[in-house]
């Protein structure tokens, strides 16, 4: 089966299962760079989407939009704009299609993952979600099974999250105390990895 809304609907009630943990851990992981509220943002943007009325008929363009909207409504976080601008871009793409196949996927995270650098400044290697959002486009682009698309994801996404555990971060208010990030996770790149993990469950 192609990629359509009830596989949106149900990757957010995966997600919405395991928020309380996800969160948990987002607030742990930034407390340690920043303010420790990623996690609570998080929950807010993904509690929003969840929520949101988007009729069973839509289209895939028409329910990401409505994703979006809310994600917006929710919170005016950097990260929260970075996922709103994501979901816009995947949106406009897919405007009209009640399905796409899974071999689409990768190149669309490719296209949000540009627009995603050009409204946020960052750019690949500086320990951001882009970072994560990247290896999992490359890893799955021209895979058309649905469970191959998730090993795959996963791998790469916790493989990146390994790798770059180490380096500094270079943007954003932790690049301020650029070496005290060395040895903690990004909390976007982390939220990347216990999405696709929930996912899958």
């Amino acid at each position: 089966m192609d990629m359509n809304q009830t596989h949106l609907k149900g990757a957010l009630d995966r997600i919405i299962a395991d928020l309380p943990a996800i969160e948990q851990e987002l607030n742990a992981a930034d407390a340690k760079l920043g303010d420790g509220d990623t996690g609570g943002m998080f929950a807010r943007v993904i509690g929003a989407m969840h929520a949101a009325e988007v009729p069973s008929n839509s289209d895939l363009g028409a329910t990401l939009s409505a994703y979006a909207r809310a994600t917006a409504a929710a919170t005016g976080s950097s990260l929260g704009t970075l996922i709103a601008t994501a979901m816009l871009t995947i949106a406009k793409q897919t405007k009209g299609r009640m399905e796409i196949e899974w071999s689409e996927l990768g190149p669309l995270l490719e296209q949000a993952r540009d627009a995603m650098s050009a409204r946020g400044g960052a750019t690949l290697g500086d320990k951001t979600v882009l970072d994560a959002l990247d290896a999992v486009a490359r890893a799955i682009k021209g895979l058309s099974d649905p469970a191959t698309v998730h090993s795959a994801a996963q791998a790469a996404a916790v493989a990146t999250l390994e790798d770059f555990r180490n380096r500094p971060n270079k943007i954003g208010r932790a690049r301020m105390f650029a070496e005290a990030s060395i040895g903690h996770d990004d909390p976007g790149m982390l939220a990347v990895v216990r999405v696709i993990q929930a996912i899958g469950r």
